[in-house]
Parts: C-alpha cells; sequence; structure tokens
C-alpha cells in the first residue's frame, strides 16, 4: 500500500517525507485555506519536496472551468495530479485530461457507482471517503471492499483506489486488507502506525539494561 498525506503543511510534509515513507501527497481548498497561503506557491513547494503524486483541487464545477484552472495547476509541476470531483463535467474533465497525459484524482467518491464511472473516464486515482460514511452511520469500509472488488472484475482498469478521509489506524489496517492501493492519511494518523506501548515498554527495558553495563558503541 502507497502512503500519501493530505496536509498543505509544508513543515509536516518535510518531517515525513525524510523518514521515506511518503509516496505523495493529497491536499484540498480547506487544507490550504489552513495555511493562509497562495495555492501556487503552497503546492509548488510541495511538489519540490515529494517526487510522487500532490493532489491540487481545482474550484471551479463546470467543465470550462475545471479545464482552465487544470491548465494552472498543471503547470506548476510535472507531478501534479488534478483533483476533480466526481460530478458529470468533473468525470467529462477527467477524461479529457487523462487523455492528454494527466494524472486525475477524482475526489468525493461515496458509492461503487461512481468510483466505476471514475474508473471508466480515465482517472488515475479515485477517492472514497470512508470516514464520512462512517460519521452519518454508513460503512466506509464497506465501501473500499465493494469497489475493490468490482475493480479486480474488470483488469483493464487501471485506476488506483485513494483511500481517503481516514480517521485511525484502524482504517488504514482495513483498506490494507482489503487491497486498496493507496491510504492518504492526515499527519496525526500516520504517526499513529509507529506507536504501541510494547514498543515503548521494551525499549525503555533494553535501554536500562544497557546503561547497567557502563558502555558506550561509539
Amino acid at each position: 500500500m502507497k502512503f500519501f498525506v493530505d496536509t498543505a503543511d509544508i513543515a509536516e510534509i518535510k518531517s515525513l517525507a525524510a523518514s521515506g515513507l511518503l509516496d505523495g501527497v493529497t491536499t484540498n481548498p480547506s487544507l490550504v485555506a489552513k495555511s493562509g497561503r497562495k495555492m501556487a506557491e503552497v503546492v509548488k513547494e510541495i511538489c519540490d519536496t515529494v517526487s510522487g503524486p500532490v493532489s491540487a483541487e481545482v474550484a471551479a464545477t463546470d467543465f470550462e472551468g475545471i479545464m482552465r484552472e487544470a491548465k494552472v495547476l498543471r503547470a506548476i509541476a510535472r507531478n501534479v495530479t488534478v483533483k476533480v470531483p466526481l460530478t458529470p463535467d468533473g468525470l467529462r474533465a477527467c477524461k479529457a485530461l487523462s487523455s492528454d497525459g494527466a494524472m486525475v484524482n477524482v475526489t468525493l467518491c461515496f458509492s461503487p457507482a461512481q468510483a466505476l464511472l471514475a474508473a471508466k473516464a480515465g482517472a488515475t486515482f479515485v477517492s472514497p471517503f470512508v470516514g464520512r460514511l462512517d460519521d452519518i452511520g454508513e460503512d466506509g469500509m464497506g465501501l473500499i471492499a465493494d469497489i475493490m472488488q468490482i475493480f479486480r472484475n474488470y483488469p483493464n482498469l487501471k485506476t488506483e483506489v485513494l483511500v481517503a478521509s481516514v480517521r485511525s489506524p484502524v482504517h488504514v489496517i482495513a483498506a490494507a486488507k482489503l487491497g486498496a492501493h493507496v491510504a492518504t492519511v492526515p499527519p496525526a494518523v500516520l504517526r499513529q502506525l509507529f506507536q504501541h506501548p510494547l514498543t515503548d515498554k521494551g525499549l525503555a527495558a533494553f535501554l536500562a539494561d544497557w546503561a547497567k553495563t557502563g558502555q558506550t558503541i561509539a
């Protein structure tokens, strides 16, 4: 499974990228707004930090507007992935952009039917939002299971399932068990993947025993 981080915080991205764990980054207008900076500047700096796909979302909702904004976003860096909404105009733009060689992330997916349409439109990624479904009492991971089953039935579909709206490590592991291609997670959740109380306890014991020897390695 590939790990993307869902943030526009450059400091967080640089810190996580240094660990070698990041395969890409996803952003959206809300995350960019939190940064307090111009979108193009933020996306350019992220693209300079991470070599993998960096999703930058359009604000337009009509086909012509999406295509105009996509042109601007694509000019920022080669690893920009244009993020479009899962709407008729968004899918039309997805088809046009992917046919022109652009990476496209179709976002706000909440049903298997929508995911199938995104794949047929040539999306590089489709982003089902598991946490938001859980919030309204639906089964977010059930959606991932359905999409993965459908995609496996049709090997000609090359779209990767990018699990979004991830709220905890439980979501990440469940998605990995289902074979999802990518999970995009907030920085705090990615760091939680490191943590286990027995790791901390074991390390503390080892260090205490080593201190008793009075030795040094270097």
